[in-house]
C-alpha cells in the first residue's frame, strides 16, 4: 500500500486556474477518526470563497485541499469508532478548512461523529450533492425557525443549493411553502420538488406577493440564502412574530422593522462544528436524518447535468461561478486509488 497520494491542490489563493495535483501522505485514522475512500464531491460557494482567498482565516493550511462534501466507502476506522466499519457507504461534510484537509483526493480522514451512512436510494454520486445544504437548511428551519404544521414559509432562491433542501424540509414539516426564483422554468422545478406556490422576484414586489399569496399576512417564517438587499425584502415578508433566518449575513441593515413586528432574526454558519469542534455529533444525527428522508422517497437532491471529475475541478469552480447551474454541481474521483 503506499503511503503518499496524487491529490488536488491549491499552493495559493487565486482562479479556478490555481488547482494542481500534488502528491500528500496518504491518511491514517486516528482515534475518533474514518479514513474515506473518496468516490465524489461537490462545490459549494465556500469553496470558491476559500480558492480564491475572500476567507483566507476559514482555508486549510497551503497547499490546501478543499472541499468539505465527500461522499464514499469507508477505508480504515480509528480506535473508539463503533457505529461506522469499513466497507461502509457513508456521506459528511468533514474538512476543507482551517486545519482539515478536505476531500479532493484519493482518501480522506474525517471525524466520525460527522459521517452518516450514505442513503441507499441513490448513487454515491448523487449522495455527495447533499451534506453541507442539507445541514445548513435543517438548521435554519428545523433548528432556528422551528417551522411547524400549519406554517407559512417563504424560501428564497427556491432551486439553489440551500434552497431546494430548505424547500423540501419545509414542505416534510408540514408548511405551505412558497419560494423564489428568476424564470419560469426554475419555478417549475420548485413546484415539482413539492412547494406550493412560486414567485418570480423580477416579475412582483415584495409588498405585491406578500398582499397576493398571504392577504397582507405575511410569512411565519423566511429563509434567504441570498444575503445583502435581500435580508431587507426577507424582513418586509414577514408576519408578526415570525422568524428570518438567513445564510448571508455579513452586511449592515435597518433592523427597524423587526421591531414593529417583533421579528427574530437568525443567522446560519453550520461550518462552526468544523471549525471549533464543537457539535460535531449533531451533523452525524442530521445526516442520518436526511439519508432516511431520501429513502423514503421525501427527499430529494437537486443535481446539474453537467458533470465533472476532481482532475478538472478548476471548470466545476467556473461553472458555479457563473451561475448558470441549476441545484448542485457534482465532481466525479478520477484521481488514482494506489
Amino acid at each position: 500500500m503506499a503511503d503518499t497520494m496524487e491529490a488536488m491542490c491549491i499552493p495559493s489563493f487565486g482562479g479556478p486556474e490555481v488547482f494542481e495535483r500534488r502528491r500528500l501522505p496518504r491518511p491514517e485514522p486516528g482515534p475518533g477518526e474514518v479514513v474515506i475512500r473518496v468516490a465524489a464531491s461537490s462545490v459549494n460557494m465556500i469553496d470558491i470563497k476559500i480558492r480564491s482567498g475572500q476567507v483566507p482565516a476559514l482555508a486549510p493550511e497551503l497547499p490546501a485541499v478543499l472541499h468539505g462534501d465527500v461522499s464514499g466507502t469507508v477505508e480504515a476506522a480509528g480506535q473508539g469508532v463503533d457505529h461506522l466499519q469499513p466497507g461502509d457507504t457513508v456521506f459528511a461534510c468533514a474538512g476543507g478548512v482551517a486545519g482539515i484537509p478536505g476531500a479532493l483526493s484519493p482518501f480522506m480522514a474525517a471525524d466520525a461523529d460527522l459521517v452518516a451512512l450514505a442513503p441507499q436510494t441513490l448513487s454515491l454520486e448523487q449522495a455527495a450533492a447533499l451534506p453541507l445544504v442539507s445541514l445548513t437548511a435543517w438548521e435554519a428551519l428545523m433548528d432556528k425557525a422551528r417551522v411547524q404544521p400549519g406554517h407559512r414559509v417563504l424560501v428564497h432562491g427556491g432551486t439553489g443549493g440551500v434552497g431546494h433542501i430548505g424547500l423540501q424540509l419545509a414542505k416534510e414539516a408540514g408548511a405551505e411553502v412558497h419560494v423564489t426564483a428568476s424564470s419560469r422554468e426554475k419555478l417549475e422545478q420548485a413546484l415539482r420538488l413539492g412547494a406550493d406556490k412560486g414567485i418570480n422576484y423580477r416579475e412582483s414586489s415584495v409588498e405585491a406577493y406578500v398582499r397576493d399569496m398571504t392577504g397582507d399576512a405575511g410569512y411565519d417564517a423566511v429563509f434567504d440564502t441570498v444575503g445583502g438587499d435581500n435580508i431587507d425584502r426577507s424582513l418586509q415578508a414577514a408576519g408578526l412574530n415570525a422568524s428570518v433566518v438567513s445564510t448571508v449575513t455579513r452586511s449592515s441593515h435597518d433592523l427597524s422593522p423587526m421591531h414593529s413586528k417583533a421579528l427574530s432574526l437568525h443567522a446560519v454558519f453550520m461550518l462552526i462544528p468544523l471549525l471549533q469542534g464543537l457539535g460535531r455529533k449533531r451533523h452525524g444525527e442530521v445526516l442520518k436524518g436526511v439519508a432516511q428522508l431520501v429513502d423514503s422517497g421525501r427527499l430529494t437532491p437537486l443535481i446539474d447535468k453537467a458533470s465533472f471529475v476532481f482532475s478538472r475541478v478548476g471548470e466545476a469552480h467556473a461553472f458555479v461561478a457563473s451561475g448558470r447551474h441549476e441545484g448542485k454541481v457534482v465532481l466525479v474521483n478520477d484521481l488514482p486509488m494506489e
